[in-house]
């Protein structure tokens, strides 16, 4: 009995630790992104006016959760700022990815500083209230807290992807 309750202490630990590591590997892995797209770091949380929202191509803030419209698009083009990707309108909104990323002449290229900021962001479709953007973000949770947003959509990612044979 003892044994048993052991073992199941070490399997608790074993895998909180993995989950924390696959956390921490996944939200260290989107910044290098950042770096690959204009004002990567800056680009602003249409949920929370003030903050940015760092996982730029993911449904989530931090990144780690499925990709957005903009994020589909970046992985199609290899993963780089493309002419075409600028002048792109990835979330459906009217303005061009370049527009909203700060880099309107898409003549941004990775290192060089933008004289302007990313006004919006590129994967999500705003004003969030036009009837237009609530039909394109209907994966959008901006209801109660920021965090509760971030665990609906992290709880949805993990549902669909992820296969939890040994329950």
């Amino acid at each position: 009995d003892i044994l048993c309750h052991t073992m199941l202490v070490y399997l608790g630990v074993g895998l909180v630790s993995v989950l924390l590591l696959t956390i921490l590997d996944v939200s260290a892995a989107y910044r290098s992104f950042q770096t690959l797209i204009p004002n990567g770091a800056r680009v602003p949380d249409p949920c929370t006016p003030g903050t940015v929202w760092p996982g730029v191509g993911h449904v989530t803030p931090e990144g780690g959760s499925d990709l957005n419209s903009f994020g589909r698009r970046f992985i199609e083009v290899g993963k780089t700022w493309t002419k075409a990707l600028c002048q792109e309108d990835s979330d459906g909104d009217g303005r061009s990815n370049g527009q909203e990323l700060g880099d309107p002449d898409c003549s941004w290229t990775p290192g060089k500083m933008l004289p302007a900021l990313a006004v919006s962001h590129p994967g999500i479709c705003e004003p969030l209230h036009s009837p237009r953007c609530q039909e394109m973000n209907t994966w959008l949770r901006c209801t109660g807290t920021v965090r509760e947003a971030q665990e609906l959509a992290m709880c949805g990612h993990i549902a669909k992807n992820c296969e939890w044979d040994y329950l």
